[in-house]
């Protein structure tokens, strides 16, 4: 089964999971073959069934009590003594549920599972750097992983603007047209820069997110896979996090 983090979302794939179990049914019971006995039918209502339990299990908890309704329901839908009718039914209200309750739900979890937590961003109080967050986040949980690592290259960016800024600094990062520096020159100048100590694992990590940003951004063959992101979300923490404390927004 395709994991979490594919181009349909989990409640996407439980939706199609329990269609094909209703369609499974019909067909079993158009060419008089039990879901209980041994045959392909009921073989295939259990590797569905297997596959729902296992996506139902990864979905971000909404309330107990409709994680309690939506798992009795998706029994009813892939129990192998479930009536064809009260499989359709079930089937329905399944389908309900996930498209309002938990659809919603599991977008924002999508969105704090990514390469930064939204709700940090959300403290500092800054529309602009939530929004950068969230655009980051969803493009890595859809697999569009350059695009995730240039809107973490701007994040980081602009936590590191925000420091200087905070410090009455802001003009160190200047060129002579009075524009911010690139973020090579960026980082440079935060390495150096005296006004704070940077953390030896934000000193080793500002590097690493920089090299990754630059090969999204302009590597001509290069594409970025979910593993090498994956691997810098520790220091995407570190870093962006950190330097939102030098700037006084957390």
């Amino acid at each position: 089964m395709a994991g979490a983090h594919s181009s349909i979302s989990l409640t996407q794939k439980l939706e199609r999971l329990v269609e094909r179990a209703v369609a499974l049914a019909k067909t079993a019971r158009r060419n008089r073959k039990s879901l209980s006995g041994l045959n392909y039918y009921a073989d295939k209502l259990v590797e569905l069934r297997a596959d729902a339990i296992n996506i139902y299990r990864e979905l971000a908890p909404v309330t107990a009590g409709d994680s309690s309704a939506l798992g009795e329901m998706l029994d009813q839908v892939f129990a192998a003594s479930t009536p064809l009718r009260a499989r359709i039914e079930a089937a329905r209200e399944v389908i309900i549920s996930l498209r309002t309750t938990w659809r919603s739900a599991n977008r924002t979890a999508r969105e704090e599972e990514g390469l930064f937590p939204l709700s940090i961003l959300s403290q500092t109080g800054r529309g602009y750097l939530v929004a950068i967050g969230r655009q980051m986040n969803g493009c890595f949980s859809q697999g569009w992983y350059d695009a995730s690592a240039v809107m973490m290259r701007r994040l980081l960016e602009v936590a590191m603007i925000e420091a200087f800024e905070s410090k009455g600094i802001a003009a160190k990062i200047r060129d002579a047209g009075g524009d911010y520096v690139g973020l090579s020159d960026l980082i440079a100048c935060a390495l150096n820069e005296r006004a704070w100590s940077l953390s030896r694992e934000c000193r080793r990590c500002l590097p690493e997110l920089r090299d990754a940003g630059h090969r999204s951004a302009h590597g001509r063959y290069y594409l970025a896979r979910r593993e090498d992101l994956e691997r810098l979300r520790g220091c995407c923490r570190i870093v962006i996090e950190e330097f939102l404390h030098h700037a006084g927004l957390l």
